[in-house]
């Protein structure tokens, strides 16, 4: 038992706390005090207080949408060691009346019999990373689907120029942009602006130019592309500022840029997610099970049910591995190889669950030992080491099922 813990319950404008102390009066008893706070700030310097008089050695709140962070951050500045759980794990029983002031009893009841398991909440340097790597995510998916908003405009106006360029991004398509917002609208003239390897294709951009083209898809366009300027401006601003909080983690970003597939972007990510001390992760499996690459069981009377998802992950990180995977199953490296074998026998989204895991189980052992190094094994690491009996034994039932008797003489 924890002789003085609190437990709140957490709502966008107040919340209850309920603190749970040894009675001085009664032996062996608890003294049970029930606190409603506004979630303002001086209200919490309040309740940070009468925490600290009363002797408090474990605050743990729920993980509600986005309100736990004031209180949290602040309970972490003045010195407590609070804890985030997860909603899940303090779910009241079937039939029980529901409350706020009932679910901080509940909550503190539980947590004093330490039946809860703290949840991740990195340092406050890495939490600082972590927002600019995902408002960047955040930009750079807002961008794409800018991006495709054009193309869906272009497509609009019979404007084929995605068909034939494969980025209408690059160099030469924002100058056939931009001379389509100035009024050119020669399908010729405009075939001319293709620089390099596209000059190759100048008939067929001049049939591509050949449609209908108003100045109500001018006006779309130009919006869009202000858009498209302004999101990549920011991008920018972002990826310097994230230059200057990963800096003391350079190293490290060095040597996870060393994996196969995924890139000085994605290290940073990971760093952002994840953070550097592995010790709160006792096994490369833990890592993988918060990180929801682990495929669930459920299994009764002896059989197994449902399909073995792995459920709902970090999303951010989720990405990141995953766009990771589908690099590395390009490349002919050990990852690669795996890759391509899984997903020909099990599909490509198990391939990328299952790379993804292995890089996440990577990651674990450079993070854990400062002087490992990434080292990449070869595409032919799995096929040297078959078990040379179990490839015997499959030539062997192979060539019975021919009709063949089959004796194994082993060479001198």
């Amino acid at each position: 038992m924890i002789e003085r813990v609190a437990a709140i319950d957490i709502g966008k404008v107040e919340l209850v706390a309920c603190v749970r102390v040894p009675d001085p009066d009664r032996p062996g008893r608890r003294q049970q005090e029930i606190i409603h706070s506004s979630t303002l700030t001086p209200r919490l310097l309040g309740l940070a207080d009468r925490l600290y008089e009363l002797g408090v050695t474990r605050v743990v709140m729920e993980a509600t949408s986005d309100y736990w962070k004031p209180v949290f951050y602040l309970l972490e500045a003045q010195g407590f060691d609070p804890w985030l759980v997860n909603a899940r794990d303090v779910k009241h029983l079937p039939g029980r009346p529901k409350t706020d002031r009932l679910d901080a009893v509940w909550l503190a009841k539980v947590a004093e019999r330490q039946m809860l398991r703290a949840g991740f909440v990195p340092p406050p340097p890495i939490r600082l990373l972590r927002d600019l790597t995902r408002y960047r995510a955040n930009l750079v998916a807002a961008r794409t689907a800018e991006k495709n908003r054009v193309e869906k405009l272009l497509e609009d106006a019979q404007i084929k120029l995605s068909s034939v360029a494969s980025d209408i991004f690059g160099v030469s398509g924002r100058e056939m942009l931009a001379a389509l917002l100035a009024g050119e609208r020669q399908p010729a003239v405009l075939a001319q602006l293709a620089r390099t390897r596209m000059r190759a294709k100048i008939p067929l951009l001049e049939e591509a130019f050949t449609g209908r083209f108003t100045d109500h898809h001018a006006f779309l366009l130009r919006t869009m592309l202000a858009r498209i300027d302004e999101t990549s401006a920011d991008v920018a601003a972002l990826e310097a500022r994230i230059e200057q909080l990963i800096a003391p983690f350079a190293t490290v970003v060095t040597r996870l840029d060393e994996i196969t597939g995924l890139g000085a972007t994605g290290a940073q990510t990971i760093v952002a997610e994840i953070g550097l001390d592995m010790s709160r992760f006792p096994t490369p499996a833990h890592l993988c099970s918060w990180a929801r690459f682990a495929p669930g069981v459920k299994e009764s009377a002896g059989k197994t049910k449902g399909r073995a998802t792995t459920g709902r992950g970090i999303r951010y990180l989720a990405q990141v591995l995953g766009e990771a995977a589908v690099a590395a199953g390009r490349t002919n490296t050990f990852l690669g190889d795996r890759y391509r074998r899984l997903a020909r026998r099990r599909g490509a989204a198990r391939a990328v669950v299952a790379v993804g895991r292995s890089i996440l189980v990577t990651i674990w052992h450079l993070l854990s030992n400062p002087d490992a190094r990434y080292r990449d094994l070869g595409a032919d690491y799995t096929r040297q080491r078959i078990d040379p009996q179990r490839r015997t034994r499959n030539h062997v039932r192979q060539l019975e099922a021919l009709g063949y008797s089959v004796t194994i003489t082993p060479a001198a």
